[in-house]
């Protein structure tokens, strides 16, 4: 059998496994009983468990139903940091699972499917990194959280799309700043404070995929909607944004706003939540380039399903485990974001 990068990570445990139950491309491959209520199975294991379920805003929305914790990315980490249970279960995407287990180094920490990756963490390969960080020996270093733990680990501090100006002003005035790795996020962040930042080359391809002049079109068709974006989108698009915003900040406004018709540029599976605190409002995902979908999804994120959940929660695989030095150097910039927040 061969494994992906993220499978060698639990190819020690692979010995202990039921041999009814197969690692096939990532997740767990076993029969799901017929004639079950999934939802219903979830909520009875995670009880007899102990198992929490921190779930992101861009999962499918039946997974968002269940979920004990959901919300963007430094709404999960501090979660992640409070929790008390014996297991968490993350359904989110690698990096977000790896955060929970350098935060909870003894917790066992499940992802429903280790394939459920992230475009732009793969953008910033860590022997890569490394040496881009090495040309600026003076910078401090400031990631996304949307990285590899292993870049995490060479850098000095982390921040979400919600706290990433308050982390930016944070550092002096004086110190250069390495900021990696989405280049979008980070022009958007050199416009807010004035800083003059050194841009790792690293992009989400959801975030990417919208196309301007469809969004251009789609709001002369709709003059009275607000169109509002996530920073990781491009900045023709942030240009014409009524409101820019983080995922939860995206909440919040459609929420607040007068506005009763929005048009929304980030990963479609937002809508879900934004439909269920504004339910009199009207939402529109925006349009993309790929003529092929109406909508921008993270083909990643829709990895996790029911079934893979339910399977997860049963076998308690597939499981993150990190090397003991990595988790510890890891730690200390996520410590320092979650002190600043």
């Amino acid at each position: 059998m061969v494994f992906t990068k993220f499978e060698k990570r639990i190819a020690s445990a692979m010995p202990q496994i039921d041999t009814n139950v197969l690692y096939r491309k990532g997740f767990v491959d076993a029969p799901v009983p017929k004639d079950i209520n999934l939802a219903d199975e979830i909520i009875r294991l995670k009880k007899e468990k102990n198992a929490v379920l921190l779930a992101h805003y861009y999962q499918e929305d039946a997974i968002q139903d269940l979920a004990d914790f959901l919300g963007d990315s430094l709404y999960l980490a501090k979660a992640a940091a409070t929790v008390d249970a014996d297991v968490i279960v993350f359904a989110g995407v690698h990096f977000m699972a790896e955060t929970a287990k350098i935060i909870n180094p003894t917790k066992k920490v499940l992802l429903p499917d280790l394939n459920a990756g992230c475009s732009l963490a793969d953008s910033c390969p860590p022997n890569d990194f490394a040496a881009f960080r090495a040309q600026h020996p003076n910078a401090i270093v400031v990631t996304y959280i949307n990285c590899s733990a292993e870049i995490k680990a060479l850098s000095d501090i982390v921040c979400t799309s919600s706290n990433a100006v308050k982390i930016i002003e944070s550092i002096p005035k004086d110190q250069p700043i390495i900021f990696a790795p989405d280049k979008n996020l980070g022009r958007y962040l050199i416009k807010e404070t004035g800083r003059d930042m050194i841009l790792w080359d690293g992009s989400c391809i959801v975030h990417e995929a919208f196309s301007f002049d469809k969004i251009v079109t789609l709001a002369q068709q709709h003059p009275d909607a607000k169109f509002i974006a996530h920073p990781e989108s491009e900045s023709q698009v942030l240009d014409i944004a009524h409101y820019i915003g983080s995922t939860s900040g995206l909440l919040n406004f459609v929420q607040q706003d007068n506005a009763q018709t929005f048009i929304v540029a980030t990963e479609a599976g937002i809508l879900h939540e934004m439909k269920k605190r504004a339910p009199q409002k009207t939402f529109i995902p925006a349009p993309v380039s790929d003529d092929t979908c109406a909508c921008s999804e993270c083909a990643f994120m829709k990895l996790n399903t029911l079934e893979k959940l339910y399977l997860c929660l049963v076998h308690e695989l597939p499981e993150i485990e990190l090397d003991a030095a990595l988790i510890k150097a890891a730690k200390s910039p996520i410590d320092r974001m979650l002190e600043l927040s």
